[in-house]
C-alpha cells in the first residue's frame, strides 16, 4: 500500500495555438473560466484530493503564472476593508504550495514530468500500481486524444495494456480516452529516462508508461463527473457559461443572457 500522496506535477509549459493570438502575451493556463483562471481550478482540484505541494512545470515566457500564486501584500493592503475581494486576491495563494521549474524547450509532456519530478527529488509519487483517468468519447473524435487498450476488471476499472497516441481513425482499440490525471509509482522516472524521442521529437509520457508497464500493473478507472476541455476556445467557453450558470451569485443573470440569446438566433 503507498504512502498519502502529498505532492503533484502539473505540466503547463505549452504554447496554446489554439487561442492565438491572445497567447502571445497571456499564458493559456490563466485564461479565465468566468473569473478564475483555469490553471486555478487545477490547483484546487489537487488540493481537494490531499494535495499540499505542486510543481508547475512552465516555458520561458509564461512567468505570470509564477505571479499569479505569489502573494500580494501591497494589493490586499489597498483591499483590508473588503472581506469579499480580499478573499478573492487570496484565493489562488492558500490552496498549496506551489512552486515551478522551467522547461526551456518544448520537449513533451513525458519530458515536462521528468523535470518536475526531478525538482521534487522524486518524491512526488508512490510506488506500486499505476492508474490513470480515462472517459469515454464518441468514436468519431477518438484521434484527437490518447486512448488505452484495456480490459474490465470490475466498478468503471480496467487493466491497461497498451496505450495509443491519437490514433488514426478506425484504429483506436478503444474510445477511453485519457482525461490527464495519473496516479504513477516512483519508476516512471526511470522509464522516462529511457524513453526516446516520438512524436515531433519529444518525449511522450505516454511511451514512458509503455515501459512501466513491462513490470508494473497499470489500470484506467472511468471518472465520474464533467470534464470541460478548456484547450481550446469553445471548451473554454462552454465551461464558463456552465459555471455562470451554476454559480449562486452568477445563475440569474447568466440564464436571463443565455435566453436573449437564444430568442435572437
Amino acid at each position: 500500500m503507498c504512502a498519502a500522496i502529498r505532492k503533484a506535477v502539473i505540466p503547463a509549459a505549452g504554447l496554446g495555438t489554439r487561442f492565438l493570438p491572445v497567447t502571445r502575451s497571456v499564458p493559456k493556463e490563466l485564461l479565465p473560466i468566468l473569473d478564475r483562471p483555469m490553471l486555478q481550478y487545477v490547483v484546487e482540484e489537487a488540493a481537494e484530493a490531499g494535495i499540499t505541494d505542486v510543481i508547475v512545470v512552465t516555458s520561458p515566457g509564461k512567468e505570470g503564472i509564477a505571479e499569479y500564486f505569489h502573494p500580494r501584500p501591497d494589493l490586499e493592503a489597498r483591499l483590508s476593508d473588503d472581506a469579499q475581494l480580499l478573499e478573492k486576491v487570496r484565493s489562488g495563494v492558500d490552496l498549496a504550495t506551489v512552486s515551478f521549474v522551467i522547461q526551456e524547450q518544448p520537449l513533451g509532456l513525458g519530458h515536462a514530468v521528468l523535470i518536475g519530478a526531478e525538482s521534487g527529488r522524486r518524491r512526488i509519487l508512490c510506488h506500486g500500481a499505476a492508474a490513470v483517468a480515462v472517459e469515454r468519447v464518441p468514436w468519431e473524435l477518438v484521434q484527437n486524444y490518447g486512448v488505452v487498450d484495456s480490459e474490465p476488471s470490475g466498478e468503471g476499472r480496467h487493466r491497461v495494456h497498451g496505450l495509443v497516441e491519437k490514433p488514426p481513425p478506425g484504429t483506436a482499440p478503444s474510445n477511453l480516452s485519457i482525461v490527464g490525471r495519473y496516479l504513477l509509482p516512483a519508476r516512471v522516472f526511470d522509464c522516462l529516462e529511457r524513453t526516446p524521442p516520438g512524436a515531433r521529437g519529444e518525449v511522450q509520457l505516454t511511451d514512458g508508461l509503455a515501459l512501466l508497464m513491462e513490470d508494473t500493473a497499470v489500470y484506467a478507472c472511468e471518472f465520474e463527473g464533467v470534464r470541460y476541455d478548456g484547450g481550446n476556445p469553445l471548451g473554454l467557453l462552454r465551461a464558463s457559461l456552465e459555471y455562470a450558470l451554476k454559480r449562486e451569485d452568477t445563475r440569474e443573470l447568466a440564464t436571463d443572457l443565455v435566453r436573449r440569446l437564444a430568442a435572437e438566433l
